[in-house]
């Protein structure tokens, strides 16, 4: 699948630096038996006791047994504990992962990878002992977050040293730098995992200028040099363009920030640099010289600037270039058409100009061809159905108006993955899905679509994974979808779907994702999850749905976000809420961080917070949301509402509630947004970040707290009991009963402004749990196509 292609490069900077150097260690690898010097034995017995085996290591929970590099290595990566068999045989230099030296029996290289090791590495481990090692690969195992000794400096013959993905953080001793012999050097912690850890749980620089300084100086060596993940908050210095051995160079989501110098890209022999995820590094192309060595460039959510060069056509042996979410502009240069060996083009999220050039028909090798939401105008270039090499085209929110044909797409038999939505094609004729039968995830949201002709019967063979079809014109559940095994994510909203929800859609076992917001349907709520255990995310807002709550709720054992706004539900607070099974998000029981089973999954979720009726467009679905406003629930809040400890937002406006704000309320730690207004609830409030409380019976003083004062004074309007000091920076003097606060005119635009900037910068983290929230387009070709 394209995946392996477009994530590669996201998620495995370079596997590579693991294994570049085996050939070096087979040249001394032992040849002869009882080669083992005693005390180097008695050295690696006392290693292996300092940790224990426990199976979870990252590189095996994610990435499996084997990883295919981008110049098509296929590197074979077991996880099995390496040192369990050691001490089973006297000749210590045929154990697992241990090479010797030929003649001296001193171990000169060990490779504990991916070895389930588990706790903490210390500096009086008897790995600071083995003075003769040369290569050391602790890679993928669980150090339990403890600091990188400053005793590496013992080992001053090392080449090569990789502690990546490894659990550790604090800061990385200067000692490391004295390694001047060193080839590789590994520190990152490339994986999903750095994802859900704060930057504090990192490893960082205390000092960047003189360890960057240090670092070029030092290691002049040094060929392969990857620290993605590690926080540097500092500019890259000119020094590092004079590291003229420098083949890779990898610095992901390091917090990067000022100027980049052009002059490193002109390295002679750099074939890879990779920059991503660092939105505060500015820097421009250079012009590139011929014969350039460059394989993989990738600068995705950076702050590079300014056009494309026509040089770029330079880079003969280029195979995966991204540049997406920065600010490129200009057109694409016909030159890229030169590109004879480029798998991966992915430019998304730009401001790009002009039209789609035609010489993209002679990238005979590209795999995937990603230009989403920039500004490309004109035809789709007819030749870009001649690269039959092609698994993904992702071509979603530009102005493309014309398309020569969609059954074109046939002609493309390896393709699995077409984005086309958002567009402006000019040939409104429905579309025939049959020409997409081979597909496992489409999008052609805005395109008229004809569905009708293809039945549960028919020889529509594909098997969707997701399908994205929304606005399309749509009067009917179409057919073919009960038949679609796979499929996990199904957008169906802003259509014209009239009638029941077909009790076929809930036996969609692999179901994840279903998104029918704002058509007609009608009927009562159906038995969600007695089949589709999966489900994660229900938006079934603005129909007209009614009746009430099933109990079947309870099944949705993996439920994070139900939104029910604005239909027509009549029903007292879904009490059996409580029942659903503890696995459930909503509870987060957890009392430590966990890796989350599906990982960068984004969806589309039309939802009041804070106010702000927004898309949280591919919201991270470790949030836990409930959205119940606008029907005709009545009755008590309960008091059980507390138990859904994991909720983030709360939405019970718009309908009929009673009685008293539930105290239990104080119990949900995480949440962030709650709407109570225009109910009919009484008693005191609870101190949150965002609240609203209008149009209800409440009375009393409100609370004290800079939360509360941040409200606009509509928050509270309609409950003439509410007085209180904390209103008075924004509602004049409420300081008592009877004083009604004025509502200054340019209150509701301020608010806005501050509103928006929760949906721009809202990260927030609640124990056990990280509750961050991306917004737009960040990460958002991630959230289709990792699963």
């Amino acid at each position: 699948m394209i995946g392996s292609y477009y994530n590669f490069s996201f998620y495995l900077p370079i596997v590579l630096l693991l294994f570049s150097y085996s050939k070096l260690l087979s040249t001394y690898a032992s040849l002869t038996p009882d080669l083992c010097d005693p005390d180097e034995r008695v050295l690696l017995l006392k290693l292996k006791a300092e940790f224990k085996i426990w199976k979870s290591g990252e590189f095996n929970d994610y990435f499996g047994d084997s990883v295919t590099i981008y110049d098509d290595t296929v590197v074979n990566v077991k996880s099995y504990p390496k040192t369990k068999s050691w001490g089973n045989s006297t000749e210590c230099c045929s154990w697992k992962g241990v090479t010797c030296h030929t003649k001296s029996g001193k171990v000169i290289g060990l490779d504990l990878s991916c070895s389930y090791l588990y706790g903490r590495l210390e500096p009086n481990s008897s790995l600071f002992r083995l003075i003769h090692l040369k290569t050391l690969n602790l890679a993928y195992n669980n150090f339990t977050f403890s600091p990188i000794p400053h005793k590496f400096n013992n080992l001053m013959l090392l080449e090569t040293l990789n502690l990546s993905g490894s659990s550790l953080k604090g800061p990385i001793p200067t000692e490391i730098l004295q390694l001047t012999n060193l080839v590789s050097l590994d520190l990152s912690s490339f994986s999903y995992i750095s994802y859900l850890l704060p930057p504090p749980s990192w490893l960082f620089i205390e000092n960047p200028p003189y360890f960057l300084h240090l670092l070029a100086s030092n290691l002049k060596n040094l060929r392969a040099l990857d620290m993605s993940f590690v926080n540097i908050s500092s500019k890259i210095p000119h020094e590092f363009s004079k590291m003229q051995s420098l083949r890779w160079l990898h610095l992901q989501n390091c917090y990067l920030d000022g100027e980049f110098p052009s002059s490193i890209f002109l390295i002679p022999n750099l074939q890879s640099i990779i920059l991503s995820h660092n939105p505060n590094l500015r820097g421009k192309l250079p012009v590139f010289r011929r014969n350039n060595s460059m394989k993989v460039m990738e600068f995705f959510m950076t702050s590079f600037s300014s056009v494309i060069p026509d040089s770029i056509g330079n880079l003969k042996h280029l195979v995966s270039l991204t540049l997406d979410s920065s600010n490129f502009s200009g057109r694409i240069p016909s030159s890229l058409g030169e590109l004879s060996n480029l798998t991966l083009l992915s430019l998304g999220g730009n401001h790009l100009t002009g039209s789609l050039s035609p010489n993209i028909g002679q990238l005979s090798e590209l795999v995937a061809l990603v230009v989403h939401d920039n500004l490309f105008t004109g035809a789709v270039p007819s030749s870009l159905f001649q690269i039959s090499s092609l698994e993904e085209i992702d071509l979603e929110n530009n102005q493309l108006s014309d398309l020569v044909g969609f059954e074109n797409f046939s002609l493309l038999s390896n393709l699995e993955y077409l984005y086309l939505g958002s567009n402006n094609f000019r040939d409104n004729s429905p579309v025939d899905l049959n020409v997409f039968s081979s597909l496992k995830q489409l999008d052609l949201s805005g395109i008229p679509l004809s569905t009708s002709n293809i039945t549960s019967d028919s020889d529509f063979s594909s098997n969707f994974e997701f399908l994205f079809l929304s606005s399309c014109n749509i009067t009917e559940f179409p057919d073919f979808i009960r038949d679609q095994r796979n499929l996990m994510s199904i957008y169906l909203s802003n259509n014209n779907i009239k009638g029941q929800v077909p009790d076929w859609l809930w036996r969609l076992q692999e179901l994840r994702y279903l998104d029918l917001h704002n058509n007609g349907l009608s009927g009562s709520l159906p038995h969600m999850c007695m089949h589709a255990k999966h489900l994660r995310v229900i938006d079934v807002s603005h129909n007209l749905l009614e009746g009430k709550l099933l109990p079947s709720l309870t099944s949705c054992s993996r439920l994070e976000v139900l939104n029910l706004e604005s239909n027509a539900i009549n029903d007292t607070f879904p009490f059996h809420l409580n029942s659903l099974q503890r696995s459930n998000k909503f509870h987060d029981n957890s009392t430590q961080p966990e890796y989350i089973e599906v990982l960068f999954n984004y969806v589309s979720v039309m939802l009041m917070s804070k106010g702000v009726s927004m898309a949280m467009e591919r919201v991270l679905t470790i949030y836990t949301i409930i959205d119940f406003s606008g029907n005709r629930i009545h009755g008590q809040v309960p008091e059980s509402i507390g138990l859904l400890k994991g909720l983030y937002v709360l939405n019970l406006s718009r309908n009929a509630f009673t009685g008293h704000i539930p105290s239990s309320l104080a119990n949900l730690t995480a949440l962030e947004s709650l709407d109570l207004s225009q109910n009919k609830l009484s008693g005191d409030l609870s101190s949150l970040e965002w609240i609203n409380v209008s149009h209800n019976q409440l009375v009393g003083s409100i609370p004290q707290g800079t939360q509360f004062q941040r409200q606009n004074c509509s928050s509270y309007e309609g409950n003439p009991g509410l007085y209180g000091t904390s209103l008075k920076p924004v509602c004049g003097d409420p300081t008592s009963p009877e004083t009604e606060p004025p509502v200054p005119e340019e209150e509701d635009e301020d608010e806005e402004v501050e509103r928006l900037s929760w949906v721009a910068a809202g990260f927030g983290f609640a124990p056990g749990i990280v509750i961050g929230v991306t917004i737009g387009y960040i990460l958002r070709n991630l959230g289709r196509r990792r699963h």
